[in-house]
C-alpha cells in the first residue's frame, strides 16, 4: 500500500553535510530513498490513526439500526446526531490547531487520540437522544484537528511536488475504515450482541474506543514534530529535507517573498481561504453521503441483516482506495490541482443524483456507491493538498483548519438536512439530489475562483 515513486522531474542531488567531522565534504543523498525511507517510517501510523479516527466517528451508520430499535431514534435523531458532532467540531477546530502550533503536531495528536477513545467508550451508556446528543459534541471537540494536524504534520516533512501522494496515502485510511469499520461494527454487532448485559450497539462503542487510546501512546514515542529531530536520517539526509522545504516556502513567498501569511487573522483577511473554504463544504457534503449515509441507503434498498449491511457497504470505499491513489500520482505528476478535483466532483454529483433514482435496486446502488466512493476520494485527495500549496510554512496549520471548519458547516448542515426530509418524504432522493446541486456549485467556485496560476509548485 505505501509502495511510491518519486516524480521524474526530482533528480537525486548532492548537499553539504553539516556534522562537524565533514563540515567541507559534499556528501551524495539520494532524495527518493530518503523519501521513501521517511514514508515508510511515519505513514504507516498515520493511516492506522485516520482509520480508527474514522471509524469512531461514522460507526453510529451501522449502530443507527441497534440504537432505533432499543432507543427509538429516527432518521432526523440519526441526521441531528451527525450534525452535533460537527458543531463540536467546528467550535474547537482552529483553537485545537493553535494548539499544536505551540506545543508540537506529536503532543496534539496525542492528545487527540486518548480524548476520542474516551468519548467513544462513554458513548456506550447514552439512554435517550439528550444524552446521544451530548456524546456525538464531546466526541466533535475531542476529534477537532486531527485532520489539519495531520495535513500540517505531512507539510513538515514533505515539499508540495511529493505531498499529493503522501495525501492520497493518508487518505487511503478513509476507504479502508470503510471497508474495516463495516465489517468490524457488523461483526461486533452480529456477534456480541447481549453479552454480558450488553446490546449490540453497546459492544460496537465499547471494543471501537479502546484503539485510539492506545494507539496515543504509540504516537508519543514513535513519531518526531521535525525532520532534525530523528536519528534514522543522516545529518546530509535532514539538510536536503530541509533545503526542498526551504524551498517551497520561497517559491510562495513564505521566506523572503512577498506573500506570507502570520496567523488567523492574515488567513481570514485573505479571500482565496474563503474560497477554498466554500469548495470544501462541497467535498464535506460528499463525505457525508459517503460516510453516515451509505449504510441507510443500502438498508432503503433492501438490506435488512446487519452482517450483510456491514459486508455491502464495504465494497464502495475499495474502488475509492483504487482511485484516489491512481489520481493522486497522476495529480503530483502533472502538478495539475484544479481539474483533477473538479472532475472527480463532477463524477460524483452525477453518481449520487443517479442514485437518488435507482428506485430500491441493491445492485444498482452498490455500484452507483463505488463511483461516488471513488470520485469523491479522489477529489478530496487532490482538494487538500491546494491549502498547504498555497499557504505559508507560518500559515499553514491555521489555514487548513480555516478552510477544514468552513467545509464542515456543509457537514453539520446536510446530515440534519437529509435525516429530515428522509422522515418527511419517506425517502432520501430529494436530500441527495439537493446534496448533488451543492457539490456542483463547488466545482463553479473552484474553477472560477482558483486560477491554476496560483498554484505554482515547484517541479
Amino acid at each position: 500500500m505505501l509502495a511510491w515513486s518519486p516524480p521524474p522531474t526530482r533528480e537525486s542531488k548532492t548537499v553539504a553535510d553539516p556534522s562537524p567531522a565533514t563540515e567541507q565534504s559534499v556528501v551524495p543523498v539520494d532524495r527518493p530513498a530518503t523519501y521513501r525511507a521517511i514514508a515508510l517510517r511515519i505513514m504507516p501510523l498515520l493511516v492506522i490513526c485516520y482509520i480508527v479516527s474514522f471509524i469512531d466517528r461514522t460507526n453510529i451508520g451501522i449502530a443507527q439500526e441497534g440504537l432505533k430499535r432499543d432507543l427509538g431514534f429516527g432518521p432526523a435523531v440519526y441526521g441531528l446526531g451527525v450534525t452535533v458532532f460537527f458543531v463540536g467540531f467546528i467550535l474547537f477546530e482552529v483553537p485545537s490547531n493553535a494548539l499544536m502550533a505551540r506545543i508540537g503536531a506529536r503532543k496534539s495528536l496525542v492528545r487527540i487520540m486518548a480524548s476520542w477513545g474516551v468519548v467513544t467508550v462513554a458513548t456506550m451508556f447514552v439512554q435517550d437522544e439528550y444524552t446521544f446528543y451530548v456524546a456525538r459534541f464531546l466526541l466533535g471537540v475531542a476529534e477537532a484537528g486531527f485532520f489539519p494536524g495531520a495535513l500540517f504534520y505531512l507539510s513538515r516533512w514533505f515539499p508540495s511536488a511529493r505531498r499529493t501522494r503522501m495525501t492520497a496515502i493518508f487518505f487511503i485510511g478513509v476507504p479502508v475504515s470503510g471497508i474495516v469499520g463495516s465489517l468490524v461494527s457488523g461483526g461486533i454487532m452480529h456477534g456480541l450482541g447481549g453479552v454480558g448485559g450488553l446490546a449490540d450497539w453497546q459492544w460496537l462503542f465499547l471494543v471501537e474506543g479502546i484503539p485510539p487510546i492506545l494507539l496515543a501512546l504509540v504516537v508519543l514515542f514513535c513519531l518526531a514534530d521535525e525532520p532534525e529531530q530523528v536519528r534514522w536520517l543522516t545529518p546530509a539526509q535532514k539538510a536536503a529535507v530541509r533545503a526542498d522545504l526551504d524551498a517551497d516556502q520561497r517559491l510562495k513567498g513564505g521566506a523572503g517573498g512577498t506573500r506570507t501569511h502570520v496567523g488567523l487573522r492574515e488567513a481570514l483577511s485573505d479571500p482565496k481561504v474563503w474560497i477554498l473554504g466554500l469548495c470544501a463544504c462541497g467535498a464535506y457534503t460528499l463525505a457525508n453521503a459517503v460516510s453516515f449515509w451509505a449504510p441507510r441507503i443500502i438498508a432503503d434498498a433492501g438490506v435488512g441483516d446487519v452482517l450483510n449491511l456491514g459486508l455491502f457497504s464495504a465494497v464502495p470505499p475499495l474502488a475509492g482506495i483504487v482511485a484516489m491513489l491512481i489520481v493522486g500520482r497522476h495529480s503530483d505528476r502533472t502538478l495539475e490541482r484544479r481539474w483533477h478535483a473538479a472532475t472527480a466532483w463532477i463524477v460524483a454529483a452525477l453518481a449520487m443524483f443517479a442514485i437518488s433514482l435507482s428506485h430500491g435496486s441493491v445492485f444498482a446502488v452498490v455500484v452507483l456507491l463505488a463511483v461516488l466512493a471513488a470520485a469523491h476520494y479522489s477529489g478530496l485527495t487532490v482538494f487538500y493538498s491546494i491549502p498547504s500549496i498555497y499557504l505559508s510554512d507560518r500559515a499553514a496549520a491555521t489555514g487548513i483548519a480555516v478552510v477544514t471548519s468552513m467545509g464542515s458547516f456543509a457537514a453539520a448542515a446536510s446530515p440534519s438536512l437529509l435525516g429530515f426530509i428522509q422522515s418527511a418524504t419517506g425517502s432520501l432522493a430529494l436530500g441527495l439530489q439537493i446534496s448533488s446541486g451543492i457539490v456542483l456549485l463547488a466545482v463553479v467556485v473552484l474553477l472560477v475562483g482558483v486560477r491554476a496560476g496560483d498554484l505554482k509548485e515547484k517541479k
